[in-house]
């Protein structure tokens, strides 16, 4: 599949109706996630008949993406019961047998599933606002979890700080691409249109 249909494919997911400041509920853009999962099928087949956790699926842009992609199968975890409720209606529409679902919260998944998936993928909250930390306990969760690969996006102003963690935790980082994400205005103290952030698309192996 070419990125563009990948990517118009995409388009076809229902987002979040009313998105959550304190989930920190920013929609991965098709565009992006289009970006994301043909680089990780393409580059690195990380996704073709292997296990693959969303964490943070919220309406499951990444999820079907990877499921259309021919995942074996694809689970995504979210807290949000709203989120999780769109998702099922965007699987239902794309007719997919190969997603799951679980409502949890993701930094607390603990061990239950150490090593159970091939490649985790994720767009986690960046850790801002009421989220301070966020970002690093979804992907030491992640790392946890994936046996292959984990495919995560940061703020490209935190990179340093995640290079440190990645050392602590004896895995590999690679920023495999430097992409703007258009954040739009979501929220109502938000005074600008949309505002683009500078963010790394990082792969991280174990060592």
């Amino acid at each position: 599949m070419k990125l563009k249909e990948l990517e118009s494919c995409l388009q076809q997911v229902d987002g979040f109706e009313e998105p959550k400041i304190l989930l920190e509920q920013y929609p991965t853009s098709p565009h992006i996630a289009g970006c994301m999962l043909y680089t990780i099928h393409n580059t690195f087949d990380d996704i073709q008949n292997k296990l693959v956790a969303d964490l943070g699926c919220g309406c499951g842009v990444l999820s079907i993406g990877a499921a259309v992609l021919d995942a074996g199968l694809c689970v995504g975890f979210d807290i949000d019961e709203d989120a999780l409720d769109i998702f099922k209606g965007n699987v239902e529409d794309f007719e997919l047998s190969n997603i799951d679902m679980v409502q949890c919260d993701v930094c607390s998944i603990g061990s239950s599933y150490a090593k159970k998936f091939d490649t985790v993928i994720m767009n986690p909250p960046f850790g801002t606002k009421h989220n301070q930390g966020s970002d690093m306990q979804f992907l030491q969760t992640a790392i946890s979890m994936a046996s292959t690969a984990v495919y995560s996006l940061h703020k490209t102003s935190t990179r340093d700080h995640i290079q440190k963690k990645a050392n602590d935790w004896k895995v590999k980082m690679e920023v495999i691409a430097e992409l703007r994400y258009d954040l739009p205005a979501s929220y109502k103290f938000h005074k600008k249109k949309s505002v683009d952030i500078q963010v790394d698309f990082i792969r991280f192996t174990p060592t």
